[in-house]
């Protein structure tokens, strides 16, 4: 198929409408005429994640974080993102991102899935019609009451992350649970509105963790790549499900920090 019948695809299911105004979606490198033969899907386009694809054979590639993001004046081999820029075209590899379109339509229940909350409902709403409301995270009930350390603990194995960070009394009793992926210390507020016992997100740093405790919420920090890799497999079945004829490879699960 010709790579704009993809992109038609995913526009349709996962339209640009739908992200926020600072974020930059859609085909941002190649032509559209191109002939798409193997995917590969990747949560950010690092050189080391390029190579792999290139090393699969991939023609297009799908992260769920752009590449780019502001204005560039100059395409060349002086920074990491020119570079990056001159290897697709090189390889003739178009590149797709679909970031916090993907992040309201697509990660929120997916999220919520991993951590099976129930009686969902959007944590911070985007758009409200009078037909549905979208919007980042969900909040809900987990499957049964249990202590934040418990609840630290599911979450690792939830989403098979090697650690956690953990903000509040390990043995604190926690139900209602909000998440949002990536990075939601901007909706601290907005959980607490809902009444969340417990908030999963990534990114949290010193000052919003102890504040978020003194104002009555345990915070799980499983990191901005632990809450979002997911993006890789759900992606894949979703194409696989729509373009079954179509190859389509996964970036290695590889978190870009190491704790010692």
């Amino acid at each position: 198929m010709k790579v704009k019948e993809l992109t038609a695809w995913l526009e349709n299911k996962y339209p640009a409408k739908a992200a926020e105004h600072w974020d930059n979606v859609g085909l941002l490198v190649g032509d559209d005429e191109a002939e798409v033969s193997h995917v590969f899907l990747a949560l950010d386009l690092t050189e080391e994640t390029l190579e792999e694809a290139i090393q699969a054979g991939a023609d297009m590639i799908i992260t769920h974080h752009p590449m780019i993001f502001s204005g560039i004046k100059k395409i060349n081999n002086h920074d990491f993102t020119g570079r990056r820029i001159m290897r697709l075209i090189q390889n003739h590899i178009c590149y797709y991102a679909m970031h916090t379109n993907y992040d309201v339509l697509g990660m929120a229940d997916l999220s919520a899935d991993y951590l099976k909350l129930e009686e969902r409902e959007v944590l911070s709403v985007t758009e409200e019609t009078r037909d549905r409301c979208e919007g980042l995270g969900r909040v809900g009930m987990l499957s049964k009451q249990m202590s934040l350390r418990e609840c630290g603990e599911f979450v690792k194995a939830a989403l098979s992350l090697n650690d956690v960070k953990i903000y509040g009394d390990l043995e604190q009793s926690v139900h209602r649970a909000a998440i949002c992926t990536g990075s939601g210390k901007s909706m601290i507020s907005d959980v607490l509105a809902k009444g969340a016992d417990v908030y999963v997100t990534g990114d949290i740093d010193h000052h919003t963790g102890i504040d978020a405790v003194a104002a009555g919420l345990a915070v799980i920090d499983a990191g901005h790549y632990g809450t979002e890799y997911i993006f890789m497999d759900a992606m894949k079945k979703k194409l696989g499900e729509n373009f079954p004829e179509l190859p389509i490879t996964c970036a290695k699960v590889k978190s870009p920090y190491t704790i010692l």
